[in-house]
């Protein structure tokens, strides 16, 4: 999972640029167009013993990754793998619990990524991923192609561009975190709440044993009455 800041995101990496309001409208839409890159996210449930599958046409020569994290279940672990349009597996991984794949696709078609939970008989998970197709445009117009410097403006939006999606990456990476975190811990009073049930019956098995075992000792046994009557 991409959580990782890059270049200057603290607070105090600020950036002090007079902009006017028409001017600072422009460079709003160009970063919040740039941040819509082409991509699906998406949490799934997968139940033990399924097979969940996806499916993308892509033109030839473009760029995808796949980056998928089980959030719960088992052991966090899920099988992945992912085909071409003509059948050929370009990918596959067994029993991860994360991990990332980009590929330049060689033909235009149909491609297929699955996540299987096959191996397991009793563990429901839930998995994570995120399918990014092509590469991020430029926030400018002709920014790839431009001889000159950027003006301070330009500069700006670029630096505000890499800080918002530190920002988006954090904020996924630490929703994941939290989530994982949330079933670990659920997961783990369920297994307290049940350890503490069961030591509550043995010892109520235990002191009625005690109980009776106790009584047994104290008890007067009386003489038969054929033992009396010679």
């Amino acid at each position: 999972v991409r959580g990782r800041c890059r270049g200057r995101c603290g607070a105090g990496a600020g950036l002090r640029v007079a902009m006017p309001g028409a001017v600072r409208t422009l460079c709003l839409a160009a970063l919040l167009g740039a941040l819509r890159a082409g991509g699906t996210e998406l949490t799934l449930e997968l139940p033990d013993s399924a097979q969940r599958c996806f499916h993308q046409e892509l033109e030839s020569g473009v760029k995808f990754t796949l980056d998928y994290q089980v959030i719960s279940g088992g052991h966090y672990d899920v099988d992945c793998y992912v085909e071409d349009p003509n059948g050929k597996t370009i990918y596959q991984e067994t029993k991860k619990q994360y991990d990332s794949f980009s590929h330049h696709t060689g033909a235009k078609g149909v491609y297929t990524f699955c996540f299987s939970n096959e191996f397991s008989t009793f563990s429901h998970k839930i998995v994570y991923f995120d399918f990014q197709v092509g590469d991020e445009p430029p926030i400018l117009p002709d920014m790839n192609n431009r001889v000159t410097a950027l003006t301070q403006l330009e500069s700006a939006c670029v630096t505000i561009h890499e800080m918002l999606k530190a920002v988006i990456d954090s904020q996924t990476h630490y929703r994941l975190r939290e989530a994982q975190d949330r079933s670990r811990a659920e997961e783990l009073n369920g297994r307290v709440s049940y350890w503490s049930v069961g030591e509550t019956l043995i010892l109520f098995v235990v002191s009625i044993g005690q109980v009776v075992l106790l009584k047994s000792f104290f008890t007067e046994k009386r003489p038969s009455s054929s033992g009396a009557g010679t």
